[in-house]
């Protein structure tokens, strides 16, 4: 108080006073020279010098602080990048022997750790990667690896455990934990996982990739009337297939099981695959209609060669897998169509077992899972083939396949009902015909029909195709109706409508349409581009197609060659 009354507290010298912005006195040296320049009068000349002295003080002070931050910093990055680097491990679980206690995964190697006390346990999950330092100790987490190996499922031990192949072969094999995010997920067998690179635990899951492949989610609708020329084969198939499922009661009745095996063979391009997919749509929707029952068909589309593989024992695996999923879609009260297209890839004749073949162990496990289908009545196997006589005669024996139903070419009324089929009364026909039938399409449309339909199926130079030399001596001629298909008419369809759209964007006019020429051009292109027959060393398979013996044909050549290279007498001989 005698300070300040000796000196003032400065508030009485005004706003621009010095001393009114000093802190209280403290024993730095700013605060000292706080206390002098209060000491100080105001016209003092020393003044001057006190201020510039605090202000340079300050300025020391400031510097002096950010110099400490950046050595501070400095000596922290100097530990980060001198310090030891962090091991990363797989994170297995908790262990028993207290709290903060786990188990970790380094390599081949485990090791009970501690946790750092300033981790948040509740981030530790089965199957995260974790930080551990010189000590083992856990001092931090970086989630799920977004990297590993995807494995095949072979067994589900329990609900912690699974069973993976180690190797392609699926020869051999370990145990893998689930991470916690796949504890509630329903693995099956044949499924795949992917596993972290340390292959302790799998992350995350896929459903087997056989099962997608050959599982066709929406059946496309094809009522019976869709497929054209085939109404024997159909009911063959009506018989086998429908009855025992429509009428269950009746079949148990007089013992008699339901077929669960059906055989389509005849030559290519003749409905056999289009006759497969009818049969899923239409016996489920009777089915569904007869019992009023929620019932959806599950259709496997299984090509032969897709499934065929260079591992030892794959091609079997995938075999199992297909008629595991058959059975498990069964119980789930699906009607369950496997469908195996081109079956003589995969179901040859087996060898004598001198050489290696790999129908000599695909045969076996093909039968073994159709003898395993005896005590499910809503699967129905169906096999189509081109060749019949390659099936191995395990296959096609009763009790397996039961039924053979040959898909025969389609006759002169057969065609017409299939080229009605494409050529439906919705497509532009041309305006002259439409004209002369007074502008009834039906009637200009069905006249169109047996005009193309005459035009495939007469006997002229221009339709002959092939000359069969038999060894009788005579020769038989081909032509166009003899090699007629399903398929070639859908062809000539088409082909008609690239005509008639052609003509449109020439003319710039939306009045044309499909018209008889465009037609016969249509069939004669296409017998034109499929002019390609084969040398002698495929005769065999060849007469198969066209419904001749072998053992009856010296040779076969095709028309157009009749004045490059006629047959010699030795071909005949």
């Amino acid at each position: 108080m005698a300070r300040e009354r000796e000196f003032g507290d400065g508030r009485e010298h005004g706003r621009d006073d010095p001393w009114s912005d000093l802190p209280e006195t403290n024993m730095s040296a700013l605060g000292m020279v706080n206390d002098l320049i209060r000491a100080t009068p105001r016209g003092d000349s020393r003044l001057d010098y006190l201020l510039l002295l605090r202000h340079q003080i300050e300025t020391d002070a400031k510097q002096f602080e950010e110099a400490r931050d950046a050595i501070g910093q400095l000596q922290e990055a100097y530990e980060k990048l001198t310090s030891p680097a962090n091991r990363l491990g797989v994170f297995l679980g908790w262990s028993d022997e207290g709290a903060r206690i786990c188990l970790v995964a380094l390599g081949d190697q485990e090791f009970v750790a501690n946790v750092d006390p300033e981790m948040d346990a509740g981030e530790l999950r089965v199957g995260v990667q974790v930080r551990l330092n010189e000590a083992y100790v856990v001092v931090g987490q970086l989630g799920y690896h977004l990297g590993g190996h995807f494995v095949k499922v072979s067994e589900v031990k329990d609900a912690a455990r699974l069973r993976v192949a180690a190797d392609p072969t699926g020869s051999a094999s370990r145990i893998v934990f689930r991470s916690q995010d796949l504890l509630e997920r329903v693995v099956k067998p044949g499924d795949e996982v992917r596993v972290d690179p340390m292959h302790r635990v799998a992350l995350e899951h896929l459903s087997a990739n056989e099962a997608r492949d050959y599982f066709l989610e929406e059946v496309p609708e094809i009522p019976w009337s869709m497929v054209g020329g085939q109404s024997e084969a159909i009911q063959v198939i009506k018989d086998a297939i429908e009855l025992p499922l429509l009428h269950p009661d009746l079949f148990a009745r007089f013992e008699k099981r339901p077929l669960k095996g059906i055989l389509l063979y005849g030559p290519p391009g003749c409905g056999k695959t289009l006759i497969g997919r009818a049969t899923a749509y239409n016996l489920t929707r009777e089915y569904r209609e007869r019992t009023q029952r929620d019932v959806k068909e599950y259709f496997m589309y299984i090509n032969g060669p897709k499934i065929l593989n260079m591992w030892l024992g794959e091609t079997e695996r995938m075999v199992r897998s297909i008629f595991d999923t058959a059975r498990e879609k069964a119980k789930d009260g699906n009607l369950v169509f496997v469908f195996v297209d081109e079956a003589e890839s995969i179901l040859r004749t087996r060898s004598s077992g001198r050489w290696l073949n790999i129908s000599n162990t695909v045969v076996p496990q093909f039968c073994a899972e159709m003898d395993g289908l005896v005590q499910l009545d809503n699967v129905v196997v169906m096999l189509t083939s081109n060749r019949p006589d390659y099936i191995d005669p395990a296959v096609l024996r009763p009790e397996r396949i039961d039924r053979r139903v040959k898909i025969a070419r389609p006759d002169r009324a057969a065609s017409r009902d299939i080229l009605a089929i494409y050529l439906h009364s919705g497509i532009p026909y041309g305006p002259a015909l439409v004209r002369d039938h007074k502008g009834d399409v039906d009637a200009a449309r069905a006249e169109l029909l047996d005009l193309a339909t005459d035009y495939l199926w007469r006997r002229a130079p221009d339709t002959q195709v092939l000359d069969v030399h038999l060894r009788s001596g005579s020769i038989e001629t081909l032509h166009w109706r003899d090699l007629v298909s399903g398929a070639l008419l859908k062809s000539a369809v088409e082909r008609a409508k690239d005509f008639a759209i052609k003509r449109a964007i020439g003319s710039g006019s939306d009045q044309a349409g499909i018209t008889l020429e465009d037609l016969r051009e249509a069939i004669r292109v296409e017998y034109k581009e499929n002019e390609i027959f084969p040398k002698s060393d495929t005769l065999e398979d060849w007469l198969k197609l066209v419904d001749y013996e072998p053992e009856n044909v010296v040779t076969v050549r095709p028309v157009r060659e009749r004045k490059i290279a006629p047959p010699s007498r030795r071909d005949i001989i």
